[in-house]
């Protein structure tokens, strides 16, 4: 996947991640905006799956406690509640053995190749590493709300290494393996 795609992919996360903070006011319009771009990225089909999915029930639902009910348990704790539910829906999709990346990687893989056991093993690794990132995000993000263990700033820079962990891994690791792939099947051409 290419770094482009896997940014519009999460746009309506990013989005979130960069307008929501530091007042009620920020993390109302951040729900807002993350809301109206993924309605209208799923409507375009820019965005689809399960992360399409999660961020529709997170957002809305988030939008309705912190907006309209002015919940401020949800408030304090959106963070938790956002990293929880992609790492849930992750997990769900490895689990249901349909990696939320397989929705996006078979744009650019030839359709032969999508019952590939090596494809479905590239996929449940991508969607494992993104798993396990959300995971440690959220429990990163408790940890800097109960102020445990690392300056707040630590938690940010942390939180966001991850993150750029994950996309360079995503955008690298499909590549490895489609390099040695090929380099095996020339070994075994040469032996033949």
């Amino acid at each position: 996947m290419s770094f482009f795609k896997l940014l519009l992919a999460f746009a309506p996360w990013l989005s979130f991640l960069i307008i929501a903070r530091d007042s009620l006011f920020r993390l109302k319009l951040g729900l807002i905006v993350a809301l109206v771009l993924s309605v209208i990225m799923g409507v375009a089909r820019l965005h689809r799956g399960v992360i399409l999915w999660a961020g529709l029930l997170f957002f809305t639902s988030a939008t309705i406690a912190v907006v309209l009910l002015n919940d401020v348990w949800t408030a304090k704790y959106m963070g938790i509640l956002a990293n929880a539910t992609l790492a849930v829906s992750s997990w769900m999709t490895i689990a249901l053995k349909k990696p939320f990346s397989l929705d996006y990687a078979r744009e650019h893989t030839d359709p032969s190749l999508w019952d590939n056991p090596l494809f479905i093993r590239t996929n449940v690794i991508i969607t494992s590493a993104w798993a396990l990132v959300f995971t440690v995000n959220a429990v990163l993000t408790w940890g800097k709300i109960e102020h445990f263990f690392l300056p707040e700033w630590g938690y940010e820079v942390v939180t966001h290494a991850f993150l750029i962990g994950a996309a360079a891994f995503t955008t690298w690791y499909p590549r490895y393996v489609r390099n040695r792939r090929n380099s095996e099947e020339m070994e075994l051409s040469t032996y033949s």
